[in-house]
């Protein structure tokens, strides 16, 4: 495909380090070629105007379900490039598509529909490798995963899945079970990242499991032990861990429902941006209107309901899954974690780049990298996607 050249004038540009406001950028060959604070000589080019909108990199996702009414689950091509599209819309221009706890055959069958949907994915964000959310975990921290294939890390079963698949690049999993130190490190050795989930470890488990690979705390405070009491001794579980190990990143659901404003800030207090990624966690349901839903397998999954901006079990008992778009959570963390757009910003991009050790090409608006970018107003309304230096979505207003 012939790689346009666009150039990008009137937009705040957020750079690493500021907002250049008004300024210009350059993309030539699907990479950020200049950057500038005045305009850039380029007769070839497209020009975009960003009409005032601030010019971003792009968001990057790395725990996703599902969106537009599709699941990575349901079984087919069409669901990857669907969801991958529907995400774009809200500017998401990288993924890592996630598993639900299911049997092998299912969960095989899934990593194959990747590699093939993978090459086909021109019109929506990126796929970055699969993550594998479960089996591994504990049975009183499961949420909506499904019971009946959970269970503890199996060698022969882990290293026979990894060794079938190229496509995964992390997997989480509960540090406290039998098997769990042996499979974290085989994980490490394999340059897969091991993130702890749905897990009832005590600090000195989850210090055991970040020395042997688990750098990661998934949707941090959701499925995840605090502090317990047992035989009237206080234990600090995986949450308090996550603030006390400093190196250790953390992910968390910013829709402004799973975490409330004030852990929103205090995640932002403690770890920082550069320590904290955003993520969805969306179900189908996101980019969809509310009602009923299905959870995983649009045919074997649990129904549940969308309303009040997130996925609830049919009782209303818990909630079932996040229907968060990127732009949602960069706005959640702005107006209730109180966190300035440059660093709610990097929380979405050069962050969830770095876990994922793909920061060399994406992830920041930097001259040779990948042109991945963003453009928003002030409400975070998305204005136009950019992929690769490819426009894959644009407002009528751009």
């Amino acid at each position: 495909m012939l790689q346009q050249t666009y150039k990008i004038v009137n937009g705040k540009i957020i750079t690493p380090y500021r907002i250049m406001d008004r300024g210009t950028l350059l993309v030539k060959e699907g990479k950020i070629a200049q950057i500038s604070e005045s305009d850039i000589q380029a007769a070839d080019a497209v020009e975009i105007d960003a009409r005032g909108n601030y010019v971003s990199p792009g968001f990057i996702d790395i725990h996703i379900h599902g969106g537009g009414g599709h699941d990575f689950m349901d079984g087919n091509e069409t669901a990857f490039l669907k969801i991958a599209e529907t995400h774009a819309r809200y500017g998401t221009t990288a993924m890592v598509p996630t598993t639900l706890t299911s049997t092998r055959e299912e969960l095989l069958n899934t990593l194959d529909i990747y590699k093939e949907a993978d090459k086909k994915n021109t019109m929506g964000a990126k796929f970055l490798g699969m993550h594998l959310e479960g089996p591994y975990f504990s049975p009183d921290q499961r949420g909506a995963q499904d019971a009946r294939f959970i269970r503890n890390p199996d060698p022969k079963e882990y290293k026979a899945i990894i060794a079938y698949s190229d496509v995964i690049k992390r997997w989480s999993a509960a540090p406290e079970l039998p098997g769990a130190i042996p499979f974290g490190q085989y994980l490490k050795s394999k340059g897969i990242i091991a993130a702890m989930a749905h897990t009832d470890a005590i600090y000195e488990e989850a210090l055991e499991g970040f020395e042997n690979g688990y750098t990661l705390a998934t949707h941090l405070y959701s499925c995840m032990s605090g502090v317990t009491r047992r035989n009237a001794y206080r234990y600090a579980g995986v949450i308090e861990s996550a603030y006390l190990i400093d190196e250790m990143d953390v992910e968390i659901i910013a829709d402004g429902i799973h975490l409330p404003a004030a852990l929103l800030q205090l995640v932002y207090k403690i770890k920082g941006a550069a320590k904290t990624a955003l993520i969805t966690d969306a179900m189908r349901g996101a980019g969809m209107p509310p009602g009923d839903s299905i959870l995983g397998n649009i045919n074997t999954g649990m129904k549940v309901i969308v309303e009040d901006g997130v996925a609830k079990l049919p009782d209303r008992s818990a909630f079932a899954g996040s229907v968060a778009t990127t732009d949602r959570l960069v706005r959640t963390m702005i107006s209730m974690g109180r966190v300035p757009l440059i660093e709610a910003i990097r929380m979405i991009s050069s962050t969830p780049a770095n876990i994922m050790g793909i920061a060399h090409s994406t992830g920041a608006l930097v001259e040779d990298k990948q042109a991945d970018i963003v453009i928003f107003d002030d409400n975070i309304n998305i204005q136009m996607t950019m992929v690769n230096g490819q426009q894959i979505y644009t407002n009528s207003e751009i």
